[in-house]
Order: C-alpha cells, then structure tokens, then sequence
C-alpha cells in the first residue's frame, strides 16, 4: 500500500519507503502523538524521532536491531513519556535542542540550528523554531533521488503552526521562523511530518500563511 501517513492512534504503523532511508510512522499515548522511527538503507542504523508513549510498542518497530539515538523535537511531556524507558533498555544517545533539553527526565547531548544529526549515511539538518518552545526543532532530510522531508513536532501542522497559548511574542517569533527557515527556503513538494495527526506538504499550506499571520494562532 502506498504510504499515506494517516495512522491511528492505537493502529498499525505507516511505512515510507525511499532509496536511502524507510520512515515509519506510528501514532502512540492517549494525545495521538506521531513517533517516527528512521532507518539508514545502507547501514541499517535506526533513528527515533520522540520517545512519545507506549514504549513497548516503540520497541517493538526495532524487531531486535539497535537503536542508536532517540531525537526529542520539544519538551512538552507528551513528546517524551516513553523515553526513559526506550533509553534504559536500547542504550540509545538522546538528543534535544539546548534550550529544552534541561526539561527532558534523561541526560541529553544538545544541539542547535544548523547542526547534523545523522542515521547511518543520512544527515538530519537541525532547525530550531523558537515558539512552541524555546527549544523546538524541526529535522530535515534532503533525498537525493527525490524530496526533502521534514518532522516538525509541534511547531508546524497541516492548517497551522503550534499553540503558543495566547502569547503574542511567541506566535509572532514561531510564525516568523516557520516562514524564514521553512516557507521561504524549501519548495511545495517538501512533506513534512507533525507531531500529532496527518502529514501534509509545504505546497498545500502556503497559501493560508496570509490567513494564520491575520488570525494571530
């Protein structure tokens, strides 16, 4: 079946296939929060992007291979619930943006804007999108034999970027990098995967900045 990215939650996981790398997507915890588990063609390396819930479900995606590093896109609680435990049993390097990962319940190495994270022979581009969190991030995998993809936790969704409660300054500061690093930089066939609920692209989403700048959310 050709992947979709609509998983839910409780459900099966979703499987993206490319040359290089095989995302899967799996929705976990009572907040349908996405999990998504990278894994390098080449070297068989696996990369976990948010430890969210139900770590024995997210174990199970290894089926007995290492894991070598779980990546936390913010500190919210619902983003790390499982990765204590996904940690203490794989070993794995976690890894969170430095402003957030002081909050995060296991020692974290820290990394910034620009900064690589790789999975076997794929490079992970990290993009801090200060908002949601002071700390979140976004990665990106630019496919040489295709598209750019890109996990976005809670900072972009389908019809909108993350809650920022109500505070001006921090929608004003998301909203701003969001379009900078993101918008303005990346063409409409990126696909990006949230945090929570279905993927989408960049194209699909452009022509509604105008609308969230004017709504304020």
């Amino acid at each position: 079946m050709p992947y979709t990215g609509d998983v839910p939650p409780g459900g099966p996981p979703d499987v993206r296939t490319l040359d290089a790398l095989t995302i899967t997507k799996v929705s976990v915890g009572p907040m349908d929060n996405n999990a998504y588990l990278l894994r390098c063609t080449e070297t068989g390396s696996l990369l976990l992007v948010d430890a969210a819930n139900e770590a024995p479900r997210l174990l199970s995606l290894l089926d007995g291979t290492p894991l070598s590093t779980v990546v936390t896109t913010h500190r919210h609680m619902d983003h790390w619930v499982a990765l204590e435990a996904v940690v203490a049993e794989t070993g794995a390097r976690s890894v969170a943006h430095e402003a957030d990962a002081g909050e995060l319940p296991v020692t974290s190495d820290t990394v910034h804007d620009g900064d690589i994270i790789t999975v076997g022979d794929c490079p992970l581009e990290v993009i801090h999108l200060v908002g949601h969190t002071p700390g979140s991030i976004a990665l990106l995998y630019d496919d040489p034999t295709g598209i750019h993809h890109l996990f976005t936790g809670d900072s972009l969704f389908p019809g909108g970027v993350g809650n920022t409660r109500g505070d001006k300054a921090n929608f004003a500061s998301l909203i701003g990098d969001v379009e900078r690093k993101l918008f303005d930089r990346l063409p409409d066939d990126t696909w990006f995967y949230p945090g929570h609920g279905k993927d989408s692209t960049l194209g699909a989403e452009r022509a509604s900045l105008p609308e969230w700048h004017a709504r304020g959310w």
